[in-house]
């Protein structure tokens, strides 16, 4: 009770209608003329202008105002807004005559105004408007030359009807039915008339439906054609007549036909739409009716669309009475009842707001309605009574009735009560096993019929990242890196080579010589001639004994060697051994003298220089092995994840990863050793227990796993996982009572969690509020407490009074409730059941058969079924088991009900990649990087995307989405990707770049030697291009269309195989 009396409802908010001046206006005896403006809106007089008198050079200067309230209370009240017009009637007043007892007036036109851009936010707007002369108006014979009539009218509200919130929550959903094409071949112009109607169900909440009808189709030839730009009639024009029926600017699209979403949009269908839509009869409305939905009922209308797809319109015909008004006895029943499905899912596409298309008419049928929109029964019989209702309306004279207020408070209720109407016939009738025949509506099917509709929203249900983002995301792509020094291998560089190893090997007999004499140097005797050549002797003894000599030797050869090449240019042998013994002697002085210029460079007491750091880090060769994993590339996942054990032996992690890896490849020996390791050196090391309890189990090696699994929830009492993970193994040994346990404490510490979370962000709230009151009383801009603040702000913001009284318990006094504001305890929802955390995380360790013993117990203690997160779960589940199908499945049903979940699109995007459909897996992969919220893992969706550009030939769209992998996660093979594309593209200076980028995080990958020799080859350098070939064919280059791309370049360009 308490809680219905702290909502609070907005008063009425005055719509001030301001008519300010009318200009070129012509009386019906002469220019002269004394006219007035009547403003009615929803058949009801809002006031009356001052008679002014005003010529065509003189304008009318009215600067009348009257008010419409736009009332809270009724939910209709903004729809209405939304699409009833306010009628400016302008009205000739004659002078009075001899024994004339009142004046005589006539109408010289009418103009419509729309209220929409109040609803959209605005609190000002101007219009112009051209007033539309009325049958037999002396405005009907200005000239066409001549300025039109106009009207200057204004809107103008103190606040806006709606408040930044509720405009980005709700939205406005615009339906244009144009017109019905290739009818039943039966209906005809002459005969008893009809009227035909179309009508469909819109939500008005989250749980309710309001009937929208359009009541105005007129049967019409088809040599009666239709202007290019047709203009939109409202569909509720109130008094309006002659052209002011149409809305001012508003214009029916003409798309073309390969940009609809309708039916009938197939080459082999357009004969039959060009043959329908100029020769054969159609019925047309061209009719808009806008829909305001709040936002319980934008969430109603898009879970409706994720669950059906279709959403039904229903179209009939029913007899004009035999008067000029229908009364109860002459409305008869409706004929050729058809249905039309709306396909709406495109409208749940990221960015999408618009569809417009041929939408097929099918014979109706409940068994049809049902089968296709999930409704039980359909809207005929209300949709009628409406219509009847309207057309009654619109068909007398534009003068003020007197029970305008009655009919008009009347159409509220018929309104209503179709809402509850619709509501209950959704909830009715059973659908009987024999289906029913429609002979009537079958005529539809057999004329091949379908009727052209258009629904735009102002806002797309799933917003789409806008292309600037993107753009400046792609253009920050690369990060600035020093340039890597090229290998060149030049006199020059040989000779520095010879120095670095010279170097080198002086260093390593220095240490060989400290070692063996280090503690003669302290001794203080005598350096003589002799005592050194002894040493000299002993350490040549030393080395050769010991195979260092030969190992100095062999390191020095290869330096040796490049000098021989690079600067005497001696690749062949010697034929005269004269000349051979002449080369070795003037190469043996050179190398004398550069070994003594390199030992007087280094021959310094100092530290050695540090060695350098590795280019990769530990976190980096952790990326690239699931990278590799992911591609099914285990072989060089296995060599990453050895990798990081080598630099770390002493982390733990990294044999927990490795471990992680041989568990996934099924290796569950290594699995387990890698475990223990992990253990072995922290005793504490959470994950390692809680897998080593995992390892165990599948051994069945129960009481071992059970030490595992208490010791985790030993280690961290407070870890949810450890206590889950505790009950699944006592789960799988049938300890009822020890999961019972498990379970309870592992739900207290979530709810215990939930609760802290809350807290910490209302204390986080408090003390930003807190130092904005601090730094408003510094600055002099405010002197109350926060308490005040806040409660002079509730009277302008409903929806904060809507939010506090859910922060404590209900109480009388307001003061009170103030006071007990800040502990908001009560049941706190986790974000997370406990079962899915463990999920969660067993899917990261690909422990799968926890995993679904898991997925089991979260179906069990869900109330509402499988939830889009537990059918993502099942998906991924079956992803690593390699069942594609069931994945597939559970996808499906996921994206059915969450239809926006990144995550749901990406794993659909990976099924149908695995299974080999690079169409449907190319259009997942876009959709899931349209949303707005990233997917969990974008890596992998960016490489396999772009894998497909680059087999559609698409290499622009190629080097963009591995770019975007690259600075997400650079990568050997992101950067491999981006080499081809750009070679591709012929933009060889990228490519070597990318090549480059490639060979520093991974110089062992054969594809990128194989792609730097192209390069070589096409910008040729023939040294560059032999090296990067011959390593690519010692690493066994295996792609065979490669290498014979790369022999046919090397044919071509004469050069680049030592083979030649």
């Amino acid at each position: 009770m308490a809680e219905a009396e702290a909502i609070h409802v907005r008063p009425p908010e005055p719509i001030v209608i301001t008519v300010c001046r009318a200009h070129n206006l012509r009386g019906s005896k002469g220019d002269a003329v004394n006219v007035m403006v009547k403003v009615e809106f929803n058949e009801k007089v809002l006031g009356e202008t001052p008679k002014v008198d005003c010529s065509p050079d003189v304008p009318a200067e009215f600067n009348f105002s009257t008010t419409l309230n736009c009332t809270y209370e009724d939910p209709l009240a903004l729809d209405e807004i939304a699409h009833k017009p306010v009628v400016l009637t302008v009205i000739e007043v004659m002078p009075k005559e001899r024994r004339q007892k009142e004046e005589k007036t006539s109408t010289l036109g009418q103009c419509t105004l729309d209220l929409l851009p109040l609803v959209k936010g605005e609190t000002n707007y101007r219009y112009t408007l051209v007033i539309n002369p009325t049958p037999g108006s002396p405005l009907e014979a200005i000239p066409a030359e001549n300025p039109r009539p106009e009207l200057d009218v204004m809107l103008s509200v103190n606040e806006a009807l709606l408040d930044e919130q509720q405009i980005k929550d709700g939205n406005l959903l615009t339906i244009t039915v144009e017109s019905l094409f290739s009818p039943p071949d039966s209906w005809q112009l002459t005969g008893q008339q009809f009227y035909y109607s179309a009508a469909l169900p819109v939500p008005c909440n989250s749980e309710k439906e309001m009937l929208v009808v359009f009541p105005g189709g007129q049967l019409k030839l088809g040599a009666d054609k239709e202007l290019p730009n047709k203009q939109k009639k409202w569909a509720v024009p109130g008094s309006a007549v002659g052209n002011s029926i149409f809305i001012p600017d508003s214009v029916i699209a003409s798309d073309p036909v390969e940009d609809e979403d309708g039916d009938f949009k197939d080459k082999g269908d357009r004969d039959h739409r060009h043959l329908s839509e100029s020769e054969k009869m159609r019925i047309t409305w061209n009719t808009e009716r806008r829909c305001y939905l709040e936002n319980a009922a934008v969430k109603g209308f898009q879970d409706s669309v994720a669950k059906t797809r279709y959403w039904p319109i229903e179209i009939f015909r029913f007899p004009q009475p035999a008067g000029g008004k229908g009364k109860k006895d002459e409305e008869g029943t409706i004929s050729y009842h058809g249905v039309a499905f709306l396909n709406l899912a495109p409208l749940l596409y990221p960015g999408v707001k618009r569809i417009r298309g041929a939408f097929k008419v099918l014979p109706y049928t409940d068994h049809l309605l049902h089968e296709k929109s999930k409704r039980k029964a359909g809207i005929g019989e209300e949709a009628l009574r409406l219509s009847l209702n309207q057309l009654n309306r619109s068909s007398a004279s534009p003068a003020p009735k007197k029970a305008g207020k009655e009919k008009a408070e009347a159409e509220k209720k018929d309104a209503k009560k179709g809402a509850s109407n619709t509501l209950k016939s959704d909830t009715g009738s059973e659908i009987d096993g024999q289906v029913p025949v429609n002979v009537e509506g079958q005529q539809y099917a057999d004329s091949k019929s379908y009727i052209m509709i258009d629904i735009c929203l102002t806002r797309p249900l799933v917003p789409k990242r806008p292309p600037e983002e993107l753009a400046r995301r792609v253009a920050e792509l690369i990060p600035p890196r020093p340039a890597f020094p090229k290998r060149t291998d030049s006199a020059d560089k040989a000779v520095e080579d010879y120095h670095c190893q010279i170097a080198g090997v002086a260093s390593l007999l220095l240490e060989e010589f400290r070692e063996m004499f280090g503690e003669d140097q302290g001794t203080g005797e005598p350096q003589t001639n002799e005592v050194m050549e002894g040493r000299r002797q002993k350490l040549m003894y030393h080395l050769n004994s010991s195979g260092k000599y030969f190992s100095f030797k062999e390191q020095l050869k290869h330096s040796v060697i490049k000098i021989v090449r690079e600067k005497y240019l001696k690749t062949t042998n010697f034929d005269d051994r004269q000349q051979l013994q002449t080369f070795l002697s003037e190469l043996y002085v050179y190398l004398v003298d550069q070994m003594h210029q390199s030992l007087n460079k280094v021959l310094q007491i100092e530290d050695q220089p540090p060695i350098p750091p590795p280019l990769t880090t530990n976190a980096q060769l952790k990326h690239f092995a699931r990278e590799a994993e992911v591609n099914k590339n285990f072989d060089l996942a296995t060599k990453y994840y050895q990798e990081r054990i080598i630099r770390e032996e002493s982390n733990a992690d990294n044999w927990f990863d490795f471990g992680t890896f041989c568990l996934y490849t099924n290796n569950v020996s290594k699995a387990e050793e890698c475990f223990h390791k992990c253990i072995s050196i922290n005793q504490r090391h959470m994950d390692g227990l809680m897998l080593n309890g995992v390892v165990c189990t599948l051994a069945e090696r129960n009481e071992a796993a059970e030490t595992f699994f208490e010791a985790a929830t030993n280690v961290d009492p407070k870890n949810i996982l450890a206590w889950t993970m505790l009950g699944l193994f006592y789960d799988t040994i049938s300890n009822d009572i020890g999961a019972e346990m498990a379970y309870l404490e592992a739900n207290k510490l979530n709810i215990g969690q939930a609760a802290s979370i809350a807290r910490d962000e209302e204390q986080e709230k408090e003390k930003k509020e807190k130092e904005k009151a601090e730094r408003a009383e510094k600055d002099g801009e405010a002197t109350d407490t926060p308490q005040v603040e806040g409660k002079s702000l509730t009277p302008s913001r409903p929806g904060s009074q809507l939010k506090e009284p859910a922060r404590g318990t209900p109480v009388v006094g307001e003061a009170e409730a103030q006071e007990e504001l800040p502990p908001r305890e009560p049941t706190p929802i986790p974000a997370m059941s406990i079962y899915m955390q463990a999920v969660d995380w067993l899917l990261e360790v690909k422990a799968v058969p926890f995993t679904e013993q898991a997925l089991a117990h979260e179906l069990l203690t869900t109330p509402s079924g499988k939830t889009p997160a537990y059918h993502i779960a099942t998906a991924r589940v079956k992803l690593q088991k390699e069942e594609y199908e069931e994945a597939e499945q559970s996808l499906n049903d996921a994206l059915q009900v969450e239809h926006q979940n990144p995550d749901g699109w990406a794993l659909m995007g990976h099924v149908k990649y695995l299974n080999g459909d690079n169409h449907a897996a190319r259009e997942c992969y876009q959709r899931t990087l349209s949303f707005v919220t990233d997917a969990t893992e974008t890596h992998s969706i960016y490489l396999r995307l772009a894998s497909i550009y680059l087999q559609d030939g698409e290499y622009q769209q190629a080097k963009q989405t591995f770019l975007m992998a690259c600075k997400k996660s650079p990568s050997c093979v992101s950067w491999l990707g981006v080499g081809i594309a750009c070679y591709r593209l012929g933009e060889l200076g990228e490519a070597e770049d990318a090549l480059m980028e490639a060979n520093i995080l991974n110089n062992s990958d054969p594809e990128v030697w194989g792609y730097l020799s192209l390069v070589c080859l096409r910008t040729a350098r023939k040294v560059e291009a032999e090296q990067s070939y011959k390593h690519a064919v010692k690493l066994q280059l295996q792609d065979a269309a490669l290498l014979n791309e790369i022999h046919a370049e090397q044919k071509k360009a004469t050069f680049g195989n030592p083979e030649f």
